[in-house]
């Protein structure tokens, strides 16, 4: 009776310890084993309590959220960690922000306006570098004297224009002659907005007053030369006819680089934007005299 009062047991041996729970957050002792519980023991001593969660609402991530993390030294916020996120800037982006090409994207080098004498022999000698320093600046005053003094000689580059003007008198010549440098002004600017309007339709950025000023010019200055031989040789001349031809096809290749240039746009384009006023030019001008 004594050894059962004592907790011993028939055996007579030492009593027996029920295990204590282990705290909350803590690992389960191993069975009460002597060499066991002492390696549990130095365990226990080296490895840190570990805190009750308190997640205070915050929703839970991937890892373990109380995990201990060491910042990277390069690093303010430990980014893609429990708890933070890491912000993108589109700034960063060596494409931009994610744009489709548009015309203009590119900077231009523009410079100071060109006097007239430059811009004319520019035309004819450097037109891809004058095109392009001009695409921005206004040329109405050389556009308009000379499409007016075109339009003076025109009339005779007509054979039958050309007559009655040198028949009439002096008081009904003059008025017409007038008159028909007016029409070829009016014709210019009518021609050269139409040609504005088609390059930005497909896709151009550039400015309708340098667009319209440099197709005058062009019509004018390309058309020059078939001009003059046409006034002594008429213009159904034979060497006549092939100046017409040639100076209509450099009219067109000078048309498609000022649309290039001052629209950013590829010569395909650039040619179908002055197709029409090609057109125009061929059958008002060019084959009422062949």
């Amino acid at each position: 009776m004594a050894g059962f009062r004592n907790g011993r047991g028939r055996a007579g041996g030492p009593p027996r310890q029920q295990p204590q729970q282990a705290p909350y957050g803590y690992n389960a002792p191993p069975p009460a084993y002597p060499q066991q519980q002492q390696q549990w023991s130095q365990q226990q001593h080296q490895q840190p309590p570990q805190q009750p969660p308190q997640p205070h609402g915050e929703p839970e991530y991937f890892g373990d959220p109380y995990a201990p993390q060491a910042p990277h030294p390069q690093q303010h916020y430990a980014a893609n960690n429990p708890g933070h996120t890491q912000v993108f800037s589109v700034h960063d982006d060596p494409y931009g922000d994610g744009a489709t090409y548009q015309a203009g994207a590119a900077a231009v080098p523009t410079g100071p306006r060109l006097p007239w004498k430059a811009l004319l022999s520019g035309i004819v000698l450097r037109p891809a570098d004058t095109f392009l320093r001009m695409r921005d600046h206004a040329v109405w005053g050389p556009a308009l004297i000379v499409t007016f003094l075109y339009g003076l000689l025109a009339i005779f580059g007509f054979d039958k224009a050309r007559e009655e003007a040198i028949n009439a008198t002096l008081s009904n010549a003059v008025p017409y002659v007038l008159l028909t440098g007016v029409g070829f002004v009016i014709g210019g600017l009518v021609l050269g907005a139409v040609t504005h309007t088609l390059a930005r339709q497909l896709g151009g950025d550039g400015s309708w007053q340098p667009t319209v000023g440099l197709s005058m010019l062009i019509m004018s200055l390309t058309d020059a030369p078939r001009l003059i031989f046409a006034v002594f040789l008429g213009g159904e001349n034979g060497l006549v006819q092939v100046v017409g031809w040639l100076t209509w096809l450099a009219a067109g290749a000078l048309f498609t680089v000022m649309v290039s240039r001052s629209h950013d746009l590829p010569w395909p384009k650039a040619l179908g934007a002055s197709a029409i006023q090609l057109v125009a030019l061929l059958s008002l001008i060019k084959l009422g005299t062949l």
